[in-house]
C-alpha cells in the first residue's frame, strides 16, 4: 500500500503519564540542605555506632542495616526525579510527602537512635533525650491513637488549595524536608523504643483504636483518586502550561490527581501494617514486665492485691 509523498507512517506511541523506568532512576539533581542532613545523620548515628563498640555494648545488625534504608530512601526522593518534579506535578509532591512522612520515620525508628544514643553517645545528650522522651507532648504524640489523626490532618490538606501553595513554594519545600520527617519520627518512635512503657490495659484499647484510625489515613487518597474535578485551583491554570513546556510524559491536571490519590491511598494502607506490628510487639513487652512484677509478689502480697481489686470492683 503506498503513502500520499513516499511517507512511510511512524508507529503511534501511547503517552504514558508516568516517567519510563529509564529515565526515573537517571534523573537525580542537587539539594544542598538534603545533603547537610544526611553528613549530620550518617555522621550522628555513626559515631554514636563506634562509641557502642568502644564500650562493648552490643548492637543489632539489622538495626544499622535499616538506619542505612532510610538513609538512601530519603536520598532517592530528595535527589531523585521525585524532588526534582515535586513543585511541578502533583503525584510527585504527594509521594516525596508521604514517603518522608511514613517510611523514612519507620526505618529511622527501627533503627532505635535514641536506645544507641543511651549505648554509645554523651551521657548529657543521653540524659536530655530521655528527658525528651519521657516529656508530655511526647508520650502524648506518641501513641497510635494521636498519631494517625496527625497523619489525616497532615494528608487533608492535600484536598485543599493550600498544598498548591506548598507544592509552588522552596521555603515550604525546605521546611517539608527538614520537619515533616522529624513528626514521622516523633510519632514512631516512642512506639519502637524499648524505655517507653504503658500499662497492658493502656495498649490494649491503643492498639485497638489505632486499628480503626489507621485506615482513615487513605480517605484523603480516596477522595483525590475518586474527584472528577481539580481540587488544586492553582493546577487548573498552571498545569496546562507546564504539560506544554515540560516533560511530554506530563499528565494532565485532572490525572495528576488521581495518580497523587493512588499513591497516597496505597502508601497509608502499607503504612498501617508496621505500626500495627510495633503496637504489638509493645504490647508483649508490657505484658511480660507486669507478668514478671506479679511473679515477684510474695503470697501475702498477691492475696492483698486481689483483695484491693475485688473491693475496688464492688
Amino acid at each position: 500500500m503506498s503513502h500520499p509523498r513516499g511517507r512511510t507512517p511512524r508507529p503511534s506511541r501511547r503517552r504514558h503519564p508516568t516517567p519510563e523506568p529509564a529515565e526515573f532512576w537517571s534523573t537525580w539533581h542537587v539539594d544542598p540542605l538534603a545533603a547537610v542532613l544526611l553528613v549530620v545523620a550518617a555522621g550522628t548515628y555513626g559515631s554514636w555506632l563506634v562509641g557502642a563498640r568502644r564500650r562493648r555494648a552490643r548492637w543489632s545488625g539489622w538495626r544499622t542495616l535499616s538506619f542505612v534504608l532510610a538513609l538512601a530512601l530519603f536520598t532517592v526522593l530528595q535527589f531523585g526525579i521525585v524532588g526534582q518534579y515535586d513543585q511541578e506535578l502533583r503525584w510527585a509532591f504527594t509521594l516525596r510527602l508521604a514517603l518522608l512522612f511514613f517510611a523514612v520515620p519507620t526505618f529511622a525508628a527501627l533503627a532505635a537512635p535514641v536506645s544507641l544514643l543511651r549505648a554509645g553517645g554523651p551521657v548529657r545528650w543521653s540524659e536530655v533525650a530521655d528527658r525528651v522522651m519521657g516529656s508530655r507532648p511526647v508520650r502524648v504524640l506518641g501513641n497510635a491513637i494521636v498519631a494517625p489523626v496527625v497523619g489525616l490532618v497532615l494528608f487533608a490538606v492535600l484536598l485543599t488549595p493550600l498544598s498548591a501553595t506548598m507544592r509552588e513554594s522552596g521555603v515550604w519545600a525546605s521546611a517539608i524536608t527538614v520537619l515533616v520527617p522529624v513528626l514521622g519520627f516523633t510519632l514512631l518512635a516512642p512506639l519502637s523504643e524499648p524505655g517507653v512503657l504503658r500499662s497492658s490495659t493502656f495498649v490494649t484499647v491503643e492498639f485497638l483504636l489505632a486499628f480503626v484510625e489507621l485506615l482513615l489515613d487513605a480517605v484523603p487518597g480516596i477522595v483525590l483518586r475518586v474527584t472528577n474535578h481539580v481540587l488544586d485551583g492553582s493546577l487548573a491554570h498552571a498545569g496546562a502550561l507546564v504539560h506544554a513546556v515540560s516533560q511530554p510524559w506530563f499528565p494532565s491536571p485532572l490525572r495528576d490527581q488521581h495518580l497523587a490519590g493512588d499513591l497516597l491511598w496505597f502508601i497509608a494502607e502499607i503504612a498501617d501494617v508496621p505500626v500495627l506490628v510495633m503496637l504489638f510487639v509493645r504490647w508483649q513487652r508490657t505484658d511480660r514486665r507486669e507478668a514478671r512484677s506479679v511473679d515477684a509478689l510474695s503470697d501475702e502480697e498477691m492475696a492483698e492485691l486481689t483483695r484491693a481489686h475485688l473491693q475496688r470492683r464492688g
